[in-house]
């Protein structure tokens, strides 16, 4: 545990770094197409009332993702992002989308009871679109208010990218499954009440990765990638 304790310090000294870089914190609220991010990167969504515990002030993350790392993909770092984010007409948004979104979504009264169509199939018509417009739109204000920070990496898109390495080690060093935990999440902590367990036993909105061990060289290839920006 100690080694692990001492690689979430260092992770976090580089997010600190990372926040230098970038200018500050950025909220999606704040965000559209016209905001400067580079194409391609990893994002570290923070969540207020989160705090670190165990290593160090501060905030938590409690999900990190990327976009794209199949061969050939064309998404970008704001598209992946304004999936998150929502639809800011309506203020409503396409969980069917943003796993991340459906995730924060089954943590809203009646998106997980029997006959609930929150999450299932890949599309929906438009009268269930309509019947979960409430939810989506109670979603984006979550969503929209929880502080992120990107990481610029311009690689191509594919499984071995830098990207996909470091989203994935990133997340198996902050997961707290199956590990003594670190940094627990509060016990308001609204993925207490997602019926997804790799969620509420990981303390992360991310269900990829929670489960597997992390590669401590990661480190070094973030603190790389960070100070090239």
């Amino acid at each position: 545990m100690n080694n692990r304790k001492n690689d979430l310090v260092r992770f976090y000294e580089l997010l600190d770094l990372l926040e230098q870089k970038v200018g500050g914190r950025l909220l999606l609220s704040e965000c559209d197409g016209r905001t400067s991010m580079p194409s391609r990167g990893v994002y570290f969504f923070m969540e207020p009332g989160e705090h670190r515990v165990d290593t160090g002030h501060g905030l938590r993350i409690v999900r990190v993702g990327t976009h794209g790392l199949k061969l050939g993909s064309k998404s970008t770092l704001w598209g992946r992002l304004s999936q998150h984010k929502g639809t800011t007409s309506s203020g409503g948004g396409n969980h069917r989308g943003s796993i991340f979104r459906l995730l924060v979504g089954t943590t809203i009264p009646g998106t997980s009871i029997e006959g609930s169509t929150w999450g299932q199939g890949s599309t929906a018509k438009g009268d269930i679109r309509l019947r979960e417009e409430p939810a989506e739109q109670e979603v984006s204000a979550i969503v929209r208010n929880m502080p992120f920070l990107y990481l610029d990496v311009d690689d191509a898109p594919t499984p071995d990218s830098a990207r996909g390495f470091v989203e994935r080690h990133s997340i198996a060093l902050l997961s707290n499954q199956g590990k003594p935990p670190l940094d627990l999440p509060s016990s308001t902590w609204r993925g207490h009440r997602c019926n997804r367990e790799k969620v509420r036993s990981s303390g992360l909105w991310n269900q990829n990765h929670v489960d597997e061990s992390y590669d401590p060289s990661f480190l070094q290839t973030l603190e790389t990638l960070i100070k090239k920006m």
